[in-house]
C-alpha cells in the first residue's frame, strides 16, 4: 500500500507525503457512521429488555434474544475480514451495511407481527444473529479503509476518530431506542439503528474508493502477500490487547453497579457517571490517536497506556482496599476507566499497518475476534469475582492485566516492507 510514509517509517527518496482532504475527512465520517451504526444494534438492542420484558417476555429469554447479535458478529469477523482482502473495502462496507439494514427490517416487521410470542422471539433471534454478522463487516472494512487512505503522520488520529464509533452508537441507542420503544413498540426502536446501516451503505457505495495497493508483481507485493503470522509481531499485539480489554470490560460491565452496590450511589447519579466515562473515553481515543503520530513510534504510546492502566487500577484497587473517601475513589475509577479504553485504536492501527493491504481484513477480524472472546469470557468471571471476594479483587485482577502487557508491547512499530530480513528470518 502506498500510504504516503514520513519520515519515521520511510527511507530517503521515499514518495513524497500524500496530502489529506476534504474527501479523505467524509471518508472517514462515513467508515465512522458504519462503525457506529454496528454499535447502535449490536448494544442498542439491550435497551429494549424492559420493553420485551413488558410485553411478557421473560428475562431470561430477552438477555439471550439481545446477544444474539453479538453471536452473529463474533463468527462472520474473519470471514469479512478475508472478503475485504480479496475485493476490497468498498464492496465489504456497503454490502455489509445493506445486509445489516435488510435484517433489521425483517426483524422490525417481526417483531410488529408477534414477536413477543415463542415463534416470534426465533425468528426475532435468527434474524439478529444475521443482522450482527452482516454488521462485522464495518468492523474490519472501516478501519482499513482509515489506514489505507491517510498517511501515516495522520493515522493515529483519524483512527481514533474512528474508534469514536463505538461509544457514539451506544449514545444513540440510547437516547433513542428506549424513548420511541416505549412510546411506539419495539418494532420502530428497531428502526434507529436501521436508518444509520442504510445511510452507511448508500453514502458508501457513493462516496468510498477502495485504497491503492502494490503492484502484485512488486517485491513490496510480494512481502506483504505472505503471511504476517510467521513472526510474533502481530500476536504480541494480539495479546497485548486481549489483556488490555480486561480492565476495559471491567468498568463498562461493572462500574454501574460498583457505583449503586458498592459506593451507595443512586441508579441515575451513576449512570450520569458511566456516561461521562464514555464521553472522555471516546475524547481520550482521540487525543491519544493524535498524540501517537508524533512519535516516531506507536508502540511507545501503546506501552505507556499498559502502564497508565497497571498503575491506574492499582491505585483503585488501594483506594477499595482502605476506603478511602468516597470521592475520591470515584474520580480514580473515572481516569481508570478512561486509560482502560486508550489503547483500541493504537493497537488496530499497529495490526493494520503491519498486516499490509492483502492482509490486514483478515488480521483485524482476528483482532476483534480476540477481544470479542476476552469480552465473553471476562465478564462472567468478574462476575464470579465480585460476588465471591468483593470489587477489590476485581480491580486487582485488572491491575495484574495491565502489568502483563507491558512486556509484550513491541518496543518500536514495524512494517513488514520495511523489515524483509524479518521475514526470511522467521523461515518465509
Amino acid at each position: 500500500m502506498d500510504d504516503g510514509g514520513d519520515s519515521r517509517t520511510r527511507a530517503p527518496g521515499a514518495r513524497p507525503r500524500r496530502d489529506v482532504t476534504a474527501w479523505h475527512w467524509a471518508v472517514l465520517a462515513i467508515s465512522t457512521l458504519a462503525a457506529s451504526a454496528t454499535s447502535a444494534f449490536v448494544v442498542g438492542v439491550a435497551f429494549l429488555i424492559p420493553h420485551l420484558h413488558a410485553a411478557g417476555v421473560s428475562l431470561t429469554a430477552a438477555g439471550v434474544l439481545v446477544a444474539m447479535p453479538n453471536v452473529g458478529v463474533a463468527c462472520a469477523l474473519v470471514a469479512w475480514g478475508s472478503l475485504v482482502d480479496a475485493k476490497g473495502e468498498r464492496l465489504a462496507l456497503t454490502s455489509g451495511a445493506a445486509l445489516t439494514a435488510l435484517a433489521i427490517g425483517a426483524s422490525m416487521w417481526t417483531a410488529a407481527a408477534g414477536g413477543t410470542q415463542t415463534a416470534g422471539l426465533v425468528w426475532l433471534g435468527v434474524l439478529f444473529t444475521l443482522g450482527g454478522a452482516a454488521s462485522a463487516a464495518a468492523n474490519s472494512a472501516s478501519g482499513r479503509v482509515v489506514v489505507g487512505w491517510f498517511p501515516p503522520q495522520r493515522r493515529g488520529l483519524a483512527m481514533g476518530i474512528r474508534q469514536m464509533s463505538q461509544p457514539a452508537g451506544v449514545a444513540v441507542a440510547a437516547m433513542t431506542m428506549p424513548w420511541i420503544a416505549g412510546g411506539h413498540g419495539v418494532s420502530a426502536a428497531l428502526g434507529v439503528p436501521m436508518a444509520l446501516a442504510a445511510a452507511s451503505a448508500v453514502l458508501s457505495a457513493l462516496v468510498v474508493k477502495d485504497p491503492p495497493r502494490p503492484d502484485k508483481s512488486s517485491s513490496s507485493a510480494a512481502v506483504l502477500g505472505t503471511s504476517p503470522y510467521r513472526v510474533p509481531y502481530l500476536w504480541r499485539i494480539h495479546a497485548t490487547s486481549v489483556l488490555l480489554v480486561l480492565p476495559q470490560t471491567l468498568m463498562q460491565s461493572w462500574l454501574l453497579v460498583w457505583l449503586v452496590v458498592g459506593e451507595g450511589w443512586n441508579a441515575v447519579a451513576a449512570g450520569t457517571v458511566v456516561t461521562v466515562t464514555q464521553v472522555l473515553g471516546g475524547i481520550g481515543r482521540i487525543v491519544v490517536g493524535g498524540a501517537s503520530d508524533r512519535l516516531p513510534h506507536r508502540n511507545w504510546l501503546l506501552r505507556w497506556v499498559a502502564m497508565s492502566a497497571a498503575v491506574a487500577f492499582g491505585a483503585l484497587t488501594a483506594a477499595e482496599a482502605l476506603g478511602v473517601p468516597n470521592s475520591v475513589a470515584i474520580a480514580v475509577a473515572v481516569i481508570a476507566s478512561v486509560i482502560a479504553v486508550a489503547d483500541n485504536g493504537l493497537a488496530f492501527t499497529s495490526v493494520a499497518e503491519f498486516a499490509g493491504p492483502f492482509w490486514s481484513g483478515r488480521a483485524l477480524g482476528v483482532q476483534n475476534t480476540m477481544q470479542f472472546l476476552a469480552v465473553s469470557a471476562a465478564t462472567p468471571l468478574f462476575a464470579a469475582v465480585i460476588s465471591g471476594h468483593g470489587f477489590v479483587w476485581a480491580f486487582a485482577l485488572a491491575t495484574l492485566a495491565g502489568m502483563a502487557a507491558i512486556p509484550l508491547v513491541p518496543r518500536r512499530d514495524e512494517r513488514r516492507e520495511d523489515s524483509a530480513e524479518l521475514l526470511g528470518a522467521a523461515g518465509t
